[in-house]
This record gives C-alpha cells, structure tokens and sequence, in this order.
C-alpha cells in the first residue's frame, strides 16, 4: 500500500524550527500502514529536515552551529548572481538535505524516546512550505 499526503507548514523565516513529528505519526496511522517506511520530502531548496531531541536549548544550538558553519554573507556566486541575501540559505539547507525516511512500525514511525522530526526554515524570510510525506508498507 502507498499513501501521500502534503503537509502545509507556515514558518517564521530564517532559523524557525517546528516540530513535525505527532503530524508524520497522525499520517502514518491514518495510512493505515503497520509495517514499512514514511519518507519526507520538503519541496523547496531553501529549508531542510532532520531528527534531534526537539527541546530549547537544541532548537537555538543547532541554527546557531549550521550560521557558525555557513553564515550569510554577500561573497557567495549565488548572491553575486542574484543579490537575494539567500545564498547561505541553499547552502545550509544543502547540507541538511530535503528528505528523511524513517522505518514504520506497528502503525507508527520508529524514533529513539529524544528524538524527534524537524522542519528548518533557512530562508530569509516567511515561507508557506509543504512536506510530501510517502507512507509505503504493509
């Protein structure tokens, strides 16, 4: 069985965090799935997904490490192209990727007890996203 659903999500812009992970677990039990896989897909090259333990001092640790890593800055070839002030905002997402898969079990997402699923805004500014998420299994 295959089923598809997109999840909208509202995001504050560059830095907003959400966690995503009751939605994913409410798609997949209402997929009707008990034993496969649910993947995520965020549409978009300018926000990422990703697990960690979704709890405050990781939700400003993680955006300030990945502004450490890539910070903004007018030197990059994508904003000598475009002048957008988003040129960080691909790169990190890049690096974080746009997808996540994760095993289903007994009708519901396998995860560690801290660890949970989270969408990063990296824009610059407010977008209104869309996950795709793919429940495939038995």
């Amino acid at each position: 069985m295959i089923h598809q659903v997109r999840l909208p999500l509202a995001t504050r812009g560059h830095r907003h965090m959400q966690d995503i992970t009751q939605q994913v677990a409410e798609i997949v039990l209402r997929s009707g799935v008990k034993t496969g896989i649910v993947h995520l897909f965020n549409i978009g090259s300018t926000a990422a997904l990703g697990t960690i333990e979704f709890e405050p001092g990781l939700q400003s640790d993680f955006p300030d490490m990945l502004d450490r890593l890539i910070p903004a800055s007018r030197a990059y070839g994508h904003e000598q192209t475009w002048h957008d002030g988003n040129g960080h905002s691909h790169l990190q997402a890049s690096l974080l990727g746009p997808s996540l898969s994760l095993p289903i079990a007994n009708s519901s997402p396998v995860l560690g007890t801290w660890q949970q699923i989270f969408h990063l805004e990296c824009d610059t500014k407010p977008r209104q996203r869309e996950v795709v998420v793919t429940v495939i299994g038995e």
